[in-house]
């Protein structure tokens, strides 16, 4: 049996270089934070099929930071950033593919309570330009958002979460 997932929303904001992607859940706001700050939580989903997660560094808490890696066989792409705010509402960091270490962009994660165990993600990356912001749209993001998003949604319906 084939499970479908709902497709992540993701679009560019034209006069600001912007990148919203929007996503509902079923589960609690307090279960998508958990996903999202729990290190052994967030190996597990995130990204595409196709990579393995090992996290370098987790320490999610305002003023902490984090660094994950991505492999595949011998490839490996490693992310790093900062958390400036960590609550149950939201979350602020910044992230950085350190294949391009001088492109960092501000991301904002909120959690909305839609209702009956619903919840509303929506995630606004901040990108130092237009260029930046156009690149990641161009480098096949939305594949690694919707695989990764689909595996949270198997963890959540198995209750890992």
């Amino acid at each position: 049996m084939t499970t479908t997932h709902p497709e992540a929303t993701i679009e560019a904001v034209e006069d600001v270089p912007m990148i919203v992607i929007t996503r509902e859940f079923d589960a609690t706001p307090e279960q998508l934070f958990r996903a999202h700050t729990d290190p052994e939580l967030f190996k597990l989903w995130v990204g595409p099929d196709s990579l393995t997660t090992e996290i370098d560094h987790w320490d999610a808490r305002t003023g902490g930071s984090w660094r994950f890696l991505n492999k595949r066989g011998d490839e490996e792409y490693a992310f790093r950033g900062c958390f400036h705010e960590v609550s149950p509402e939201r979350i602020v960091q910044t992230f950085t593919w350190e294949g391009m270490p001088e492109g960092v962009s501000l991301e904002t994660l909120t959690f909305e309570d839609l209702g009956n165990g619903r919840t509303r993600l929506r995630a606004q990356s901040l990108c130092d330009s237009f260029e930046g912001r156009d690149a990641w749209l161009r480098s096949g993001m939305e594949v690694g958002v919707n695989e990764g998003y689909a595996k949270l949604d198997d963890m959540l319906a198995r209750g890992d979460v």
